[in-house]
């Protein structure tokens, strides 16, 4: 086996156990607003903390990537994030969760900036495309770590006993994989970040994963309480497991459909995805119709992250680490401004309103990635 593909395999792990720890977390959100008794705006306040924090946590990841190799802030951060998680799991006071929630997103940010930074590095030393697969690696680990909350809820495990081992099993896994990552890969040029006039194509690819981070982060936030309050299912986590599947199994076809269709088309297939599959979630609030309707919200939101981060590291202006922590920015107060706001709509009125936020965010990925690739043929 060559170096090259020890250190994709490396890489891989660390993006599946990143998604296998966030789905740990995210499916037994409806078991935290249960045990601290939250209402649906009171559970938007508490994950505000997540954007929140995440903000915070991106220039201290994009001087850290720009001043390392990215493999070192990746280790350091994901200790720290498994730390968190067992945090949360142990937090008995509302005070204490926010601050475990608080740990955990500004420490999963800076592991999210280093993992991605060392794709685009990975990819240089292959010909055909493989960032696809690494994010369907990532879905697979969230499809594992909801699968395995599905398991502790059915089998009645306290939530600090189940993120005590989630976190446990990660860094035991994670300190197996760090010595192949690749190393020294931190670029020469472009670290810096210029204050002024914004580079366009940089912004309308930051816009684009804003509203993807609203549909993605949305749907992981608030699917399962959706399940539970609006379709009225016992097995809260399903509709969530759907949705990770469907957006796994797409993404390890992404790879093949950008160099079959190109970027540009499947931008508008993607967006087209989405908005048909929440117009049939809010239509249609029954068992079968919300799980078609998440299968093909998820197989929408698949290849946003992959092409745009894709397209971020071949920035003629910055270094790849920089240019996807600009653009993760977007991300950012997509999530800053999607999950809050779909509980403060749902509180006002109810979650089938609250829903039409992803529908018009699906829209919207159609125009702005037209005037990217617009700018970018000129």
């Amino acid at each position: 086996m060559t170096e090259n593909h020890k250190q994709r395999i490396a890489l891989s792990v660390f993006f599946l156990i990143n998604g296998f720890c966030f789905a740990t977390w995210a499916s037994r959100i409806p078991t935290i607003k249960s045990l601290f008794e939250l209402n649906d705006a009171q559970l938007g306040n508490v994950l505000l903390v997540l954007p929140i924090s995440s903000l915070i946590g991106l220039p201290i990841s994009g001087w850290l990537v720009s001043k390392f190799d990215s493999r070192t802030p990746m280790i350091v951060a994901f200790m720290f994030f498994n730390i968190s998680l067992i945090a949360i799991g142990f937090s008995n006071s509302i005070f204490i969760l926010v601050a475990a929630v608080f740990m955990f997103s500004f420490f999963m940010r800076i592991v999210n900036i280093a993992i991605n930074t060392q794709s685009i590095s990975v990819q240089k030393n292959f010909k055909r495309k493989i960032v696809g697969s690494f994010h369907g690696l990532w879905s697979t680990g969230g499809i594992l770590g909801v699968g395995f909350s599905t398991l502790m809820v059915n089998m009645d495990v306290p939530l600090r006993a189940h993120f005590l081992i989630a976190a446990i099993f990660s860094t035991f896994v994670i300190s197996i994989a760090f010595p192949r990552l690749m190393k020294n890969d931190r670029a020469a040029h472009g670290n810096k970040l210029i204050i002024g006039k914004p580079d366009k194509p940089i912004m309308l690819l930051g816009i684009l994963v804003f509203f993807a981070a609203v549909c993605e982060g949305g749907i992981f936030d608030w699917s399962g309480v959706y399940f539970k309050d609006v379709v009225k299912v016992e097995l809260f986590t399903l509709g969530y497991l759907i949705f990770m599947v469907f957006m796994a199994v797409s993404r390890f076809f992404s790879d093949k459909l950008i160099e079959t269709l190109g970027m540009k088309r499947l931008y508008i297939i993607s967006s087209s995805s989405i908005t048909l599959g929440i117009l049939t979630i809010i239509l249609f609030p029954y068992f079968w119709p919300c799980i078609i309707g998440l299968s093909i919200t998820g197989i929408g939101v698949a290849a946003i992250f992959p092409m745009t981060f894709m397209l971020a590291g071949m920035s003629k202006k910055y270094s790849a680490g920089m240019a996807i922590s600009i653009v993760a920015t977007y991300a950012i107060v997509g999530m800053l401004v999607g999950p809050p706001l779909i509980g403060y709509i749902a509180h006002a009125f109810n979650l089938k309103v609250a829903f039409v936020i992803f529908l018009i965010s699906g829209l919207m990925l159609i125009p702005f990635s037209q005037l990217f690739f617009k700018i970018e043929n000129h």
